[in-house]
């Protein structure tokens, strides 16, 4: 048998062996903390290049490395503790954001260059001291390993990438020439502790009613819009809203990159494609919304709608494909339609304004906005439905929404539910019409 050897970079993915050391991201309990960050980097930059024999550990050999290193130092049992994980971080996860990754209480982390990391705790963004890149090449190759198993690559030719993780996290990372000040990462981290309506009533995202509303009007197949700003939270509602959908019934997701995590028995998930090196093979969203239609769906999910493709979703919706459900970026339910209209202008239809408004009031039921508070918390403050096409004009009508009073002595914001039920909606009679009753003291309708 011949001696086989593999560089560190190839041992990454080793499965790592059970006797990780306990983590300590305490910096301020260490003497000297620049001391530890000069030897992270010579052992990470030794090890690098070097070849790992096949028949050694590499737990050991890891061990073997760090010993040669702090050799003539006098280190604590603690202070070695604590680098061994930090390099057991850079073979077996993800570098300096292996801890952060794993910290529940943290809900994005961006990396802006080696020294300047913000996260993201309870809405407010402040800057980690405690960890930190060894330099530039080190964030690419970090980059690297969190893409590499999603089939991404990221170089020169391809300087930007949106991804996933495989806990559902979505990355962004760009690098040189299109950032200038050096590779960049943002990492929005997939909150597994909100998955249900009572969670978000439970933190005060929306009330009992509403969740109702929104469970029955998903159940009676109206096709719903959330819209929301960056970071407000439209994937978790998307989520949250899917889980209402019958389990009986086929459910397509089209993602560029798949953050949905529907637990229902019949669901396929399909994910855009990028170019390769020949610029070639790319598939898009609006490529992957055409093709779902000929995959027998009850129903289409498309994670966000950004270009043409919201020409095929409308269509979709306008051809028997009822209860679909998307997400875009907007600052409120009118902001929505506005930036639908725009977005089929884009597919190159040649169809007048008009038209495309008749389109939109004809497939859209409801718009769901969520809004991340200056608080930092997030609310729904809109469910609206399409009520008429008036004078040209698409008009909607508010069902529920969220007013703000203003901020307490906390900072907290203060305001209160308002449920309109002066007007029965008009997705009332569709959610009747499949024997749904769920809502109906909310409008004064007898069961």
């Amino acid at each position: 048998m011949t001696n086989m050897k593999k560089s560190l970079v190839e041992a990454f993915n080793i499965e790592r062996k059970p006797n990780k050391v306990h983590y300590v991201s305490d910096y301020e309990i260490f003497p000297d903390k620049k001391l530890l960050d000069e030897l992270r980097t010579k052992i990470v930059e030794n090890l690098i290049d070097k070849e790992i024999p096949e028949d050694k550990l590499l737990n050991q050999f890891i061990n073997d490395e760090i010993d040669k290193t702090i050799e003539g130092y006098d280190l604590s049992n603690l202070e070695r503790s604590h680098l061994y994980n930090l390099i057991d971080n850079e073979i077996n996860g993800y570098g300096p954001l292996t801890e952060l990754l794993e910290d529940k209480n943290i809900t994005e982390i961006m990396v802006n260059s080696p020294k300047e990391i913000y996260i993201e705790i309870d809405g407010q963004i402040i800057k980690d001291e405690s960890v930190s890149f060894i330099n530039d090449e080190h964030i690419i190759r970090t980059i690297e390993r969190m893409i590499g198993p999603m089939g991404r690559t990221i170089d020169a030719t391809n300087p930007m990438v949106d991804s996933r993780l495989k806990d559902g996290s979505r990355i962004n990372a760009v690098i040189p020439p299109l950032s200038t000040k050096g590779p960049v990462i943002t990492i929005r981290k997939f909150r597994s502790e909100m998955t249900s309506a009572d969670d978000m009533i439970r933190i005060g995202s929306m009330t009992p009613y509403m969740a109702t509303f929104l469970e029955a009007a998903v159940k009676g197949k109206c096709n719903i819009i959330v819209c929301g700003g960056t970071g407000s939270g439209k994937t978790t509602l998307l989520n949250i809203l899917s889980s209402f959908i019958p389990d009986n019934e086929r459910i397509i997701t089209i993602e560029d990159a798949a953050e949905l995590k529907l637990e229902k028995e019949h669901v396929i998930s399909l994910e855009t494609r990028v170019t390769n090196y020949d610029n070639e093979g790319e598939i898009t969203i609006r490529d992957l919304v055409i093709n779902a239609l000929r995959m027998r769906p009850d129903r289409i999910i498309v994670g966000e709608v950004r270009g043409k493709e919201a020409f095929d979703m409308l269509q979709a919706m306008n051809t028997g494909h009822e209860g679909s459900l998307t997400t875009l970026h907007a600052n409120g339910p009118k902001d929505a339609l506005n930036r639908l209209e725009t977005m089929v202008l884009m597919s190159g239809m040649d169809i007048p304004i008009k038209a495309i408004r008749e389109y939109i009031a004809s497939a859209i039921d409801l718009v769901v906005n969520i809004d991340r508070m200056s608080d930092g918390k997030r609310k729904i403050t809109s469910i609206a439905e399409l009520e008429n096409f008036h004078e040209g004009e698409l008009e909607l009508r508010e069902i529920f929404a969220f007013k703000q009073n203003g901020l307490t002595k906390n900072g907290e914001v203060d305001g209160e539910y308002f449920l309109y039920n002066d007007k029965v909606p008009k997705v009332y009679n569709k959610i009747a019409t499949k024997g749904i009753t769920d809502i109906d003291f909310m409008f004064n309708k007898k069961n």
